[in-house]
């Protein structure tokens, strides 16, 4: 299951809150192919001073930062489905494709500890890696 955390310079409502969220899963599960109820998504609202952002942003209040940490094993196709499918998801809540920028990390499945202190490797996720 990936790990997503959100990072933000603006005040959403708390509907917009739980929205974008879901936005940024369902891009997981249509490209990563994840079962619906694996959801690990993390969503955090910085002060404006404290997010700096890159130059020449139109609605710099609407930068976005999406880290996501996952099991290695995706195609880079399968990747760029993923950014596709993120920046479009956004788009309805104001956000340009431009303001968004996604860091996926990828890890080995040896190297996370998960369902009770398990190693990845040894665990039946319920979903296949290598799509």
């Amino acid at each position: 299951m990936p790990s997503v955390l959100i990072e933000v310079r603006r005040q959403y409502t708390q509907e917009e809150e739980v929205a974008v969220m879901e936005a940024i899963h369902m891009a997981l599960r249509e490209a990563f192919k994840i079962v619906p109820g694996y959801k690990n998504v993390r969503l955090i609202m910085h002060e404006p001073h404290r997010f700096a952002y890159p130059p020449a942003r139109e609605k710099p209040d609407f930068y976005t930062h999406i880290s996501i940490d996952a099991f290695a094993g995706r195609s880079l196709d399968t990747k760029r489905n993923l950014y596709k499918a993120i920046v479009n998801n956004l788009e309805p809540f104001g956000i340009p494709k431009d303001h968004v920028k996604i860091l996926l990390r990828e890890i080995s499945q040896e190297n996370r500890g998960i369902r009770g202190g398990q190693a990845g490797c040894d665990v039946e996720l319920g979903f296949k890696v290598e799509v």
